[in-house]
């Protein structure tokens, strides 16, 4: 696999994003569902935002790594949110944590929802490429 960053500018490097990931040659393409702070038993978290985002990148790993991918390929992220605010304020370190811990090199896209799921306040989704 071959991946290209396109970043014409620097200042999202502080974001721990890019502005757009070449793939070329793959050998596969996960597409990974959202992923919330949901438990092994089905149950939805209902702790803050900063405790399910740390249970979000639990599972996102763990599905991940379960399909024979690595998180350092994931060339595509969309966050969920229902609060951008809190998200940018009380969880962005454990988010720029998760990027560097795997040295991903991924586009991002944040979004603010209405609501998610039961209890649900943030959700990742991703693609993986290998």
């Amino acid at each position: 696999m071959e991946k290209r960053v396109i970043n014409p500018w620097t200042w999202q490097d502080e974001l721990s994003y890019v502005q757009a990931v070449e793939v070329k040659k793959t050998e596969g393409t996960l597409y990974v569902a959202g992923q919330a702070a949901v438990h092994a038993d089905g149950t939805s978290s209902n702790a803050d935002m900063r405790t399910q985002l740390g249970l979000a990148i639990q599972n996102l790993e763990t599905v991940i790594s379960e399909a024979g991918y690595e998180c350092r390929n994931i060339v595509r992220l969309t966050v969920y949110t229902t609060s951008s605010e809190e998200f940018i304020k009380n969880c962005f370190d454990i988010f720029k944590d998760f990027v560097a811990r795997h040295g991903m090199k991924q586009a991002v896209t944040l979004l603010q929802v209405v609501a998610l799921n039961e209890t649900l306040n943030v959700e990742l989704e991703a693609t993986v490429v290998k």
